[in-house]
């Protein structure tokens, strides 16, 4: 058996959590100056600081809570650090109606085989890996994104088959549509995102990259259970779907920026 392509998703999809800062750099402490040979120094007493003054002042040092539980068991792929943004380029697609039914229909039928399987929160095509940028970085990083997108015209393509996808650490599992026309709009797309990410020195996307639209996903890997006969049930559901031809023909027209709670539009032509 193959294995499933990689899909570059962030570890959380939470706003707050994506685009926290990471805990500050605790300083060293100065040395004791101007004492004089021989000379003892005047005994000192440090006082108790209430409690109410301290709760003023929480401590720089303490890291913001990481817990997995509280975002569906998805494991963070970088660390939570200040001044750090969970950084993410793509397309989005608002779901109508029509392609909302198509999804009720395939996610009963995968949820047979994995029972965990929930529904994806919104949909999109990636364009990028998810990237740390730096607080500072952002404004001029998007800048030159738009940039880069301001000559790309609107297109239509066709996201029509199944396919398993897992995260790079294989601890996410994704059912998505893979695209089957329109990839080479998207391959321009990406050579140009790629171009930004190695002007701020940042991971580039995919050598062979299979653009999709992911549907729905689950903690671990769980590629044997869904490749195979659930692959072929689920194809076979979207095939038969009433005018499934052209309402999975899709269109291109923005490319989002997403950095931290942050997002940024940039319509194409």
């Amino acid at each position: 058996m193959s294995a499933a392509p990689l899909v570059g998703y962030s570890s959380s999809d939470s706003e707050d959590e994506a685009g926290a800062e990471a805990a500050a750099i605790g300083r060293s402490q100065p040395g004791l100056h101007g004492k004089t040979l021989g000379q003892n120094p005047l005994p000192s007493q440090k006082l108790p600081i209430p409690d109410s003054v301290l709760s003023m002042f929480p401590s720089t040092e303490e890291r913001p809570e990481d817990d997995s539980a509280k975002h569906g068991g998805r494991v963070r792929t970088f660390p939570h650090e200040r001044g750090n943004w969970a950084t993410h380029i793509y397309i989005p697609y608002e779901a109508g109606e029509e392609f909302l039914d198509l999804l009720d229909m395939l996610l009963p039928q995968a949820q047979t085989f994995v029972p965990r399987l929930v529904r994806m929160e919104e949909f999109h095509l990636s364009l990028s890996q998810s990237v740390v940028l730096r607080h500072h970085w952002i404004l001029p990083f998007v800048q030159a994104l738009k940039d880069r997108m301001a000559s790309f015209q609107r297109f239509f393509f066709t996201a029509n088959r199944v396919k398993i996808y897992t995260n790079q650490e294989k601890t996410r599992t994704f059912i998505g549509l893979e695209v089957t026309s329109g990839h080479a709009q998207f391959l321009d797309l990406v050579s140009e995102v790629d171009r930004v990410m190695e002007e701020f020195d940042l991971t580039t996307f995919y050598q062979d990259p299979s653009f999709h639209v992911s549907l729905a996903w689950c903690v671990g890997d769980a590629r044997l259970q869904l490749e195979g006969q659930c692959l072929q049930e689920l194809q076979e559901i979207v095939d038969e779907f009433e005018d499934s031809e052209m309402l999975l023909r899709l269109h291109a027209e923005q490319v989002r920026c997403k950095s931290g709670n942050k997002f940024f539009s940039m319509p194409l032509k």
